[in-house]
């Protein structure tokens, strides 16, 4: 085998010293087994990759769609690119319809690869995208997907290529693009967000110097790899410590302890939704009888941080951070509950404004900003020049999100520009609320938000509680309303109850309130009237 330190993105990630019978990544199935990547096998399958790749006429600058959930043949694309430079585009594996060609067309892919499980959506939209080929299907067995003969089997494609480094090797660069991410898209279409090499480097810096990973650590995420987090938090920072990342082919809230307890991970990803799901399974007497350490988590909701750390026996290292930049966290003890600390000190400079961009003091709310402290702060939304001019105005990146500061400079976050909800004059906290009711035995899922406030009064709202009961079980919204009563303030009770089967959600698993306010009315089957 040829030196494998070679492969590009082996060394935008630091790797000096490369074991090719090392476990790279577990790859674990919905069907309950398993697929061990070596670092040997990641080095060989990334270079076959490349090569077809080439062959289908994807080279440096050229942009492909990836389309599958975490399954190891997305990783050997991703890496593929960066030793070709061409550009991936990691696509939602859910997204459907409209949402799905925009991302083809806006990005202007030239192929396309899919898992098998995506490949009705996207045979729904293929007139939608003409003349961009499907490279290859990722058929795996325990979907019982049929195979299509019109379009090429990923795996036997890749097979027939030479696992050697391909000879059109792309030169590093780190200012050359490597990934076009979508932002959620959650008010309109969704902006692709165009990453550089170098954000593969500032991945593998994460894991030494803010998450720290030991070398005794094993790592999981049932994050979308589609999204930033999985990339930043798990795939990139195991690679470059060399520890094992387990990988759920998608996330599960009911089987996560026991994926942990198998393979002895001592941390995981988690986002605000995800962990207020695992807090809503039913208490089992060995909760806190697991390997995990540390969850790093985003938007941990306050009200359940404490009970969900001495209910598992761990702690939760929190963090924020965005795809287009920013970053700050709070280790274990470092920051109060409820807080995401404090930006780097010697990386990045963040700070809270008004609208006229002074600092606000503590405890007052305005837009969280940030800057670099060496080069220029840029954001560079794919063919949107003034949208990516105006996101870094005065050279400042701006978040959108509301937040506020305490009296020792740790950051709190409010709630998203836009998506307050305040009611009777009082700010509810969505988190609150929707922890008590997911403590409901019938609750498996829950999503408050907001609708214009039936008083008419400007900025109020009314609040609405989307309820999605645990398989087999029935919810009775007479019963949930007296139990509202029984456990929350008068002025948090929800003023609707919206029965639904389960809680859309983004890559990111944050719940969808746009859809779930779109199907909602007053009158539907659906939805019951708290008197």
């Amino acid at each position: 085998m040829a030196d494998m330190k070679a492969l590009p993105i082996f060394q935008y990630v630091g790797l000096q010293v490369v074991d090719p019978d090392r476990t790279a990544f577990i790859f674990v199935r919905d069907d309950g087994s398993d697929e061990t990547i070596t670092y040997g096998a990641l080095y060989r399958n990334v270079n076959r990759m490349s090569r077809l790749l080439s062959k289908a006429g994807i080279g440096k600058g050229d942009t492909f769609a990836l389309i599958m959930r975490n399954q190891p043949e997305f990783l050997y694309a991703l890496f593929g690119a960066v030793s070709i430079g061409a550009v991936a585009v990691p696509i939602d594996p859910r997204s459907s319809g409209r949402k799905l060609s925009f991302q083809i067309t806006n990005t202007r892919c030239k192929g396309i690869l899919v898992e098998d499980v995506c490949l009705g959506n996207l045979l729904d939209v293929l007139a939608d995208v003409p003349g961009v080929p499907i490279l290859g299907v990722a058929y795996k067995p325990h979907h019982n997907v049929p195979v299509y003969a019109d379009f090429p089997d990923l795996s036997e494609a890749l097979a027939v290529q030479s696992s050697e480094l391909p000879e059109n090797l792309a030169p590093l660069d780190f200012a050359a693009p490597a990934q076009i991410i979508h932002t959620s898209g959650t008010t309109g279409d969704p902006k692709g967000v165009v990453l550089k090499t170098d954000r593969y480097m500032a991945y593998a810096m994460l894991g030494h110097l803010i998450w720290q990973y030991a070398p005794d650590d094993v790592l999981y995420t049932g994050l979308s790899m589609t999204h930033g987090n999985a990339q930043s938090v798990t795939i990139i920072p195991a690679m470059a410590r060399q520890v094992p990342a387990v990988i759920g082919e998608r996330f599960t809230k009911s089987r996560i302890w026991d994926i942990c307890r198998k393979y002895g991970c001592t941390s995981f990803s988690l986002l605000g939704g995800m962990m207020a799901g695992i807090y809503n399974e039913p208490p089992r007497p060995d909760d806190a009888d697991n390997p995990v350490r540390v969850v790093i988590s985003a938007g941990t909701p306050q009200a359940i941080w404490r009970d969900f750390e001495d209910r598992f026996g761990l702690k939760i290292h929190e963090w924020y951070g965005a795809v287009e930049g920013g970053l700050a966290h709070n280790p274990p003890g470092f920051a109060p509950v409820g807080s995401f600390g404090k930006a780097p000190e010697d990386l990045i400079d963040m700070k809270v404004v008004d609208e006229n961009d002074q600092e606000c003091p503590p405890g007052v709310r305005g837009e969280l900003v940030s800057r670099m402290k060496s080069g220029d702060t840029k954001v560079e939304y794919y063919g949107k020049k003034d949208e990516s001019e105006k996101k870094t105005r005065g050279g400042w990146l701006r978040s959108g999100d509301i937040c506020h500061t305490d009296e020792n400079g740790f950051f709190h976050f409010d709630f998203r520009k836009g998506g307050g909800l305040r009611r009777q004059g009082d700010f509810i906290q969505p988190d609150y609320v929707e922890k008590v009711i997911g403590e409901h035995p019938d609750v498996s899922e829950v999503c408050v938000y907001g609708i214009p406030a039936s008083s008419g009064a400007p900025g109020e709202v009314d609040l609405v509680a989307a309820v999605a009961p645990f398989a087999g079980r029935e919810l009775n919204p007479v019963d949930l309303a007296a139990y509202c009563t029984r456990n929350l303030e008068r002025n948090s009770i929800p003023s609707y109850f919206q029965l639904v089967d389960s809680i859309p959600k983004t890559i990111s698993e944050k719940a969808l309130d746009r859809v779930l306010r779109d199907r909602f009315s007053p009158d539907a089957d659906n939805v019951t009237s708290v008197g």
